[in-house]
This record gives C-alpha cells, sequence and structure tokens, in this order.
C-alpha cells in the first residue's frame, strides 16, 4: 500500500485545472512506482535485452520536465542533466544510468525540475506560448503533451515494477 497520496483529477473543472489535475495525476502515478524501491533494483534492467531501468526513467522524466518547462516554454538555455554533451535541442535523453547514479539522486532532480516547471506555469495563460522547433508551442500543448509522456512512460513502469518485484496496480 503506498502513502504518497494520488488525487483523483476534478471531474468537472475549468481547463487548466483538469491539465494540470491530469498532469500532477501522472507525476505522482511515477513517484509511486518507485516508492519502496531500493537502490539496486531500481538500476536493474528488468527487461532484456533493453537497457531500461526506473532509475533511467526518472532521470528522463527530470529531462523532459526541464525541456518543455524550461527550456521551450520559459527560453531558458538549461543543459541537460544527465547528458551534458548531449544538444539541448536533441531528445531528452536520461535513460542511461551512470555508474554510482541512484534512484534518490534522481527522484531529488526531478522533484526540483517539476517544482520549476510549476514556477515557471503559476502566472502564465494556457494561450502563451515558448518555441519549439522554430515555432510558437502553446503551454495547453505543452501541458497535453506531458500527460501523453507521463502516461506512456508510466506504462512502461507499470510492466518494468512488475517484472522486478511483482507489485501491479498502482
Amino acid at each position: 500500500m503506498s502513502t504518497i497520496d494520488r488525487p483523483m483529477p476534478p471531474l468537472n473543472a475549468d481547463e487548466r485545472t483538469t491539465l494540470e489535475g491530469w498532469l500532477d495525476f501522472h507525476r505522482i502515478t511515477l513517484a509511486m512506482k518507485c516508492e519502496g524501491l531500493d537502490e539496486e533494483h531500481a538500476a536493474v534492467a528488468s527487461v532484456p535485452p533493453s537497457g531500461f531501468t526506473m532509475t533511467g526513467l526518472v532521470q528522463h522524466m527530470a529531462e523532459v520536465e526541464r525541456n518543455w518547462f524550461r527550456r521551450v516554454f520559459a527560453g531558458e538555455q538549461a543543459p541537460p542533466i544527465y547528458a551534458p554533451q548531449a544538444d539541448p535541442d536533441g531528445p531528452d535523453g536520461g535513460f542511461d544510468v551512470a555508474e554510482g547514479a541512484t534512484l534518490s539522486d534522481a527522484l531529488a532532480t526531478w522533484h526540483a525540475e517539476i517544482a520549476r516547471a510549476r514556477e515557471h506555469c503559476a502566472d502564465r495563460a494556457l494561450a502563451d506560448t515558448g518555441r519549439f522547433m522554430e515555432q510558437e508551442v502553446s503551454l495547453r500543448w505543452i501541458y497535453v503533451h506531458m500527460i501523453e509522456e507521463y502516461a506512456r512512460h508510466n506504462g512502461h513502469a507499470d510492466l518494468v515494477r512488475e517484472r522486478i518485484d511483482g507489485t501491479t496496480g498502482v
């Protein structure tokens, strides 16, 4: 049983509240998928031949948060976290786990990126835009994309976690 509270997204709210509710729901779902994992299990590639790990997934989602909310929406020059030599305009990366990397460190970084994302979005309208691929992209579009990104990766996390220790249904 999880110790993390995951509120249901509102069933009848305005657009922004609905989008933020679903994004937070999926963020919390990922945290729940990681709950109770030790560092060793979180670093194991549990679905060979893929090197996909829970630590790598959390690192990736920190990169995704950084990319969409800091680089794209806020226009910050925020370099990649886990692959400093990577192209800041390239794929989000983060899946590769360096020697000595831990799930707890990845979770701390991910939570920090979520906090920054919330700061960047707090006083902005859904129609406000950032730049992506030399085009304007709205905060609304970014929220929908982030919900999709988390939903897809939470499905991956379901399978990896079940393979690690049999935990299902979170």
